[in-house]
C-alpha cells in the first residue's frame, strides 16, 4: 500500500511540473522519516554516496566534449565528407544525414546532443533537396537515438555506477548492437527514399573529392579511435578517456578547425555544467527511492515472485520490454535507469541474464523513449529546429519506430550481438 501511495505521489507531483530529480527525493525522504525512522543523517549520506562515485566524473567531460564538437560546427565538415561517397544513390543525402547521426554518437554519448547537433547542421539542407519537412525532422530525430547506444554513451555510464558493471564492458558491448540499429536505419531509410522518390542523386561517387576533404576531416574522424580504442587496449579507463576527449575537442575546435573561442568555450563550459547538474540530481534522487525499496525489501521481494511464478528467462524479458517501453511515454531516459536498474538488474541475474546483455537491452528501450510521445524529447527537439509540429513529426518517425521495434526485439533475445566482443 506503501509503495502505490508513493508512485501516486511521485506522478502526482510530476504532474504538477515538479522536477523528477525533487519529487524522487521528496517521496523517498518522506517515507524514510515516517515510515521506517531512518536518521535524516543517513538520509544525506545515500544521497551524497550516490553521486561521489569515480564512473559518473566521466558525465560532465562526455557532456562537454559533445557540447563543444556540437557548437564547433563538426557535423558540416563530416556531410561533407560522408555525401562525397553515397549522394549518388537515391536519397543520399539522407543517408549522408543518417551517416553523419553514427558518427557523431561515437563523440556525443547523448540522444538530445546528437539530434540537435545533425538537426541544426542539416535539415535546411534537406528542405533544398525536398525532402519533407516531417520526414527530415524524423529522420535526424531517429538517428540522434544512437548516441545512447553507440559508445561513449551517458546511459551505459549510469548504469554502470548504479549496477556496478564495469563501464569499459557496458561500452564495448554497445558497439556491435549500436552498429547493427544504425545498419536497419540505413536499409529504412534507403527504402523509404527508394519508393517514395525522395532526394536527388550525383552522377557518380566523388573519390576523389572524398579524399580531397579527408585530411580535413581527420582530426574530428580521429574522435571515436581515441575514445574506443585507448579504451579497448587499457590505456584509460572511460573517466580518464572522458577527460582526454574533452581537451582534444577543445584542440580541434579551437586551434585546428577555428570554429570557436575561448569566449565560447567558457560559455559552453557553463552549459554542461548545468546539464551535468541536472542527471546528477536525478541520480541522487533516484538513489533514495532505490535505498527505500532496498529497505522495504521490495527488490527482494520481486526476485522471489519470479521464483516462486517459475518465470522463464524470455518471459522475464519480453515483460521488461513492455514495462520499459510504457514508463518511456512519461519518463525521460535517465530518469528511466535511475528509476528500473535497481529493480530490473536482481531479477535478471537470478534468472541467468547477463546483466550486461540486460543493460543493452535497457539503454535500447531508452532509445526508444525518446521517440515515444508525449515526454519524447527527440520529438520536441527536431519540432523546434524544423519549426513543424511535433504531430507531424512523429507521423514521420512511425515507419522508424517500427524499425526500432525490430532492432530491440534482435538484441533482446540474441545476446551474442552484445557479447560478442567481450
Amino acid at each position: 500500500m506503501t509503495l502505490i501511495l508513493a508512485a501516486i505521489g511521485l506522478l502526482g507531483l510530476m504532474a504538477l511540473g515538479a522536477h523528477v530529480a525533487t519529487t524522487m527525493g521528496l517521496i523517498s525522504s518522506a517515507i524514510a522519516l515516517s515510515i521506517d525512522n531512518v536518521p535524516i543523517a543517513v538520509i544525506a549520506q545515500t544521497a551524497f554516496k550516490s553521486i561521489n562515485s569515480y564512473p559518473l566524473m566521466a558525465v560532465p567531460m562526455f557532456i562537454l566534449m559533445g557540447n563543444i564538437m556540437m557548437r564547433g560546427n563538426i557535423v558540416f565538415v563530416l556531410v561533407d565528407l560522408i555525401g562525397s561517397l553515397v549522394r549518388f544513390v537515391r536519397g543520399g543525402l539522407a543517408l549522408t544525414v543518417m551517416l553523419a547521426c553514427v558518427f557523431f554518437a561515437a563523440i556525443s554519448g547523448s540522444s538530445v546532443a546528437s539530434a540537435s547537433a545533425i538537426g541544426a547542421s542539416t535539415v535546411e539542407e534537406l528542405k533544398k533537396e525536398r525532402y519533407p519537412a516531417n520526414f527530415s525532422a524524423a529522420l535526424v530525430a531517429v538517428g540522434g537515438t544512437l548516441g545512447l547506444m553507440i559508445p561513449p554513451s551517458l546511459g551505459f555510464i549510469l548504469i554502470g555506477s548504479i549496477v556496478g558493471i564495469p563501464v569499459d564492458k557496458l561500452f564495448i558491448a554497445g558497439i556491435v548492437p549500436g552498429l547493427f540499429e544504425a545498419a536497419l536505419l540505413l536499409i529504412t531509410t534507403y527504402i523509404i527514399c527508394r519508393k517514395k522518390g525522395y532526394g536527388s542523386q550525383h552522377a557518380s561517387i566523388d573519390v576523389k573529392g572524398f579524399f580531397k576533404k579527408l585530411p580535413r576531416s581527420s582530426g574530428a574522424l580521429s574522435m571515436p579511435v581515441l575514445i574506443m580504442g585507448s579504451i579497448y587496449l587499457g590505456l584509460f579507463t572511460p573517466t580518464e578517456v572522458s577527460a582526454v576527449a574533452a581537451g582534444f575537442s577543445i584542440i580541434l575546435c579551437v586551434f585546428i578547425y577555428r570554429s570557436l573561442g575561448w569566449r565560447d568555450i567558457w560559455g559552453i563550459s557553463k552549459e554542461s555544467v548545468m546539464q551535468s547538474s541536472m542527471i546528477f540530481a536525478v541520480v541522487l534522487g533516484g538513489s533514495l527511492i532505490g535505498f527505500v525499496l532496498a529497505r522495504m525489501g521490495a527488490s527482494n521481494a520481486l526476485v522471489q515472485l519470479m521464483v516462486e511464478l517459475d518465470m522463464k528467462p524470455w518471459q522475464f524479458l519480453l515483460l521488461a520490454n513492455i514495462v520499459l517501453l510504457i514508463l518511456g511515454m512519461f519518463l525521460d531516459g535517465v530518469a528511466m535507469i535511475v528509476l528500473t536498474a535497481p529493480l530490473l538488474f536482481p531479477i535478471a541475474t537470478q534468472l541467468g541474464i547477463n546483466p550486461i546483455h540486460f543493460a543493452v537491452i535497457m539503454v535500447a528501450n531508452v532509445e526508444i523513449a525518446t521517440l515515444t510521445p508525449p515526454i519524447g524529447l527527440n520529438l520536441f527537439v527536431m519540432s523546434s529546429i524544423a519549426k513543424i509540429p511535433v504531430e507531424s513529426v512523429v507521423k514521420g518517425v512511425i515507419p522508424f519506430f517500427a524499425t526500432r521495434l525490430i532492432a530491440l526485439g534482435v538484441l533482446t533475445y540474441v545476446p551474442w550481438l552484445s557479447l560478442v566482443l567481450l
